[in-house]
């Protein structure tokens, strides 16, 4: 098949699209680069089934396909909150285009949504069926906001004009490509451990959420794709952490001596969150099968040779890390 990928340079994407070109489909990629990078993408660059188009999906494009998977938008808040407009305008305007290609050319189509559309959930864990506690006006709604409206646009052109959509529900996904400065929990402590600097735990750490290794969560993104359900479908690992337990995990295995630092909690930081993952379970058989501690092992793996190529690693440090 012919595989429209928007944002295939970033995390999650380019990793879909190992899957995708590994089984021999023809890819075109999509990223304007805010947060992908080419790095993540060089093994394919001269891949005859392969093609990488720099291009802002805000602009519409014409192309060929027969599936889309529509995952373009800064997804952490440090990114999504550097230029809030831009973020809801990426998820508005560019699903808006996205969907009337694949109207067109009458592709199937996948939209990433996110279990920010959850808010601050008063429901634990969150059901497909429960419609979230969000402030609209808040310092993160550019992002969950954007996504609610992006879901509503989906299901509207499904019934308005038979677009054949898929939604899956994104919970926290961690793994090798993450960006070191993209703000989330995972990156920050590996990074801060590697570093030998305190691992900064917002308010107390008694927070939660759930981590699912990146394998696994492109596993369940085809699933999708490919089966009958439209969704919404929620994707994530039913594990639930608190969030000084994964620094304390993070801090065991990468420098046992780095000390633990507590700030302040975001303005609109959800309390909890757990997906439900029944209806991945039935309609997907997709469960999560990487435990935390395995995946965590190759992120940090993979963080620490980034690191030490850009010579971002103090010798304390490193000789900590080689021990």
């Amino acid at each position: 098949m012919r595989i429209l990928v928007t944002g295939g340079a970033g995390f999650i994407g380019s990793h879909l699209i190992d899957r995708l070109m590994s089984a021999n489909h023809e890819v075109i990629c999509l990223d304007n680069f805010y947060t992908g990078h080419k790095r993540n993408l060089l093994k394919w660059l001269n891949h005859p089934y392969f093609e990488l188009i720099r291009h802002d999906i805000t602009e519409p494009i014409r192309l060929e396909a027969d599936q889309i998977y529509h995952l373009a938008c800064p997804a952490s808040p440090v990114h999504y909150q550097y230029n809030p407009v831009k973020t809801i305008k990426t998820n508005v305007m560019g699903t808006l285009n996205m969907l009337g290609l694949a109207k067109r050319v009458k592709a199937r189509f996948l939209l990433a949504s996110t279990s920010e559309v959850y808010g601050d959930p008063e429901v634990h864990p969150q059901p497909e069926s429960y419609r979230g506690n969000v402030n609209t006006i808040g310092i993160r709604s550019c992002y969950d906001e954007g996504k609610r409206v992006a879901e509503t646009l989906a299901f509207d052109y499904h019934r308005q004009n038979d677009v054949d959509i898929r939604v899956a529900r994104i919970f926290n996904t961690y793994g090798p490509r993450m960006l070191e400065n993209d703000g989330r929990v995972v990156s920050n402590f590996i990074v801060q451990a590697l570093q030998g600097k305190p691992l900064t735990v917002y308010g107390d750490g008694s927070q939660t959420r759930s981590f699912c290794y990146v394998a696994d969560l492109v596993e369940g993104l085809m699933r999708l794709m490919n089966g009958e359900h439209h969704g919404p479908i929620n994707l994530g690992n039913p594990g639930e952490y608190t969030i000084l337990q994964l620094a304390q995990t993070v801090q065991n295995m990468v420098n046992p001596d780095a000390p633990l630092k507590h700030e302040p909690l975001p303005q609109d930081d959800p309390r909890r969150r757990q997906p439900d993952i029944s209806r991945a379970k039935q309609f997907l058989d997709w469960e999560p099968t990487i435990p935390v501690d395995q995946g965590l092992e190759i992120t940090i793996r993979d963080f620490r040779e980034r690191l030490e190529a850009e010579g971002k690693l103090p010798a304390p440090a490193a000789a900590i890390a080689g021990d």
